[in-house]
């Protein structure tokens, strides 16, 4: 994508505020208004037609705004590249929302497709100031992990909206005591370039 097209997505794509450039990275049909898609397949929603698991995306470093990545990450060969890839494009100290399939969830599982799993602490790894970065350091990619969500957009009833609650107040308590017996099905990290 070059400049022009990143202008034209100020001036006509971007309503709510036309001077910022978001992605909808791996968008199928379900496109975020005002945002650029991505996809590789030419049949859905995608604006910019590119396979993530090639590299590099076709967007200039430091040019976007905020990125979401949504039910897609976990379909990609290699989400530490993709990850990269990611903090290499967007601007210094915005956000990306990567929302995946919990590690509980049947639906992480019965999806063929589905390569790699999700916890609460599976982007500690690109976090600085956490410990587990600092123990094993595997990438230069930095993100501040601002928000850990349950369920974030998914319509619950009263039980499993309790349970959401709890697991949003105390995730680490929810996932290593009351997940295995109680599993939710989606989990939304909300990151920030650092």
């Amino acid at each position: 994508m070059d400049k022009k097209d990143i202008k034209n997505n100020k001036q006509t794509g971007n309503r709510k505020n036309p001077s910022k450039i978001v992605l909808d990275l791996g968008c199928g049909n379900k496109k975020r208004e005002g945002a650029i898609g991505v996809d590789f397949n030419t049949m859905l929603d995608g604006d910019v037609n590119h396979d993530l698991n090639k590299f590099p995306y076709p967007f200039e470093s430091n040019s976007i705004d905020k990125i979401y990545i949504d039910n897609c990450l976990e379909h990609l060969d290699s989400p530490l590249h993709v990850m990269e890839e990611i903090h290499r494009i967007l601007k210094h100290d915005c956000e990306v929302k990567v929302i995946v399939p919990y590690f509980r969830s049947p639906s992480a599982f019965h999806d063929p497709t589905h390569k790699t799993f999700y916890t609460t602490e599976s982007f500690s790894y690109y976090d600085p100031e956490n410990p587990v970065y600092l123990r094993y350091g595997y990438t230069k990619a930095h993100f501040k992990v601002e928000k850990i969500a349950f369920h974030e957009h998914l319509n619950d009833g009263f039980i499993k909206g309790f349970i959401v609650k709890f697991a949003n107040k105390w995730p680490s308590i929810y996932e290593n005591i009351l997940s295995p017996l109680l599993p939710l099905h989606e989990i939304s990290f909300h990151l920030r370039k650092i």
